[in-house]
């Protein structure tokens, strides 16, 4: 899902042990909010393109959205490309958010990469069924990361930075070798093999 940057709820702080949190069998939780803090990541545009992932997010979706901005298309026709955007997710949504960035830098060619991981401080309303019992608040610190992908290119200094990918031309030998592959299960392809098996253990032998 797609949200307003300047509602971001991205914290770094330092890592300090939670209070305990009541007893789920005397309180129940009824409300959990994030603190407003700017992303990790500084100089980013106000109107930044956010996925901001979940752990009940669908991957197709994000996906889908995402990549529509990306490449300038959806209902509008006329829509203009979005040259940057910036993935977030916390606890256990950081594993689907590094999923998200894998698959679009394959849609996507060409896409610099900066990534940030840091602490966030989410906290929970909880309330007693008891009237007579005062409801408490719980401050968690849990994990999170903050990953920016962009079509311009960015600061190779930058802590986290990661170039974009390069894919590997097959060379002739690859090539041969495949093709070998693709018919090793035919009886005259065995001889062949045989062969290139020779000429590769008399041409590196193996180290011992």
């Amino acid at each position: 899902m797609m949200e307003d940057p300047s509602s971001s709820s991205f914290s770094c702080v330092q890592l300090v042990p939670s209070p305990p949190q009541p007893e789920q069998s005397t309180f129940r939780r009824i409300r959990r909010s994030e603190e407003r803090a700017p992303f990790p990541i500084p100089g980013l545009a106000a109107d930044i393109l956010h996925m901001r992932v979940k752990e009940g997010s669908k991957i197709r979706n994000l996906l889908r959205f995402a990549t529509a901005r990306m490449q300038g298309e959806g209902e509008d026709s006329g829509a203009t490309a979005v040259r940057q955007v910036v993935f977030t997710g916390l606890g256990r949504g950081i594993t689907k958010t590094i999923t998200c960035v894998e698959i679009l830098k394959r849609k996507v060619a060409g896409l610099h990469q900066l990534s940030k991981l840091c602490y966030m401080t989410v906290n929970e309303i909880w309330e007693s069924p008891r009237q007579d019992v005062a409801g408490r608040t719980v401050a968690r610190t849990v994990p999170a990361i903050c990953i920016l992908l962009s079509k311009d290119p960015l600061d190779p200094q930058e802590l986290g930075y990661q170039p974009p990918q390069t894919l590997s031309v097959p060379t002739e030998e690859a090539a041969r070798r495949g093709d070998l592959l693709r018919t090793a299960g035919s009886l005259s392809s065995l001889h062949t093999a045989k062969r290139l098996c020779l000429d590769d253990w008399t041409g590196s032998p193996p180290k011992i």
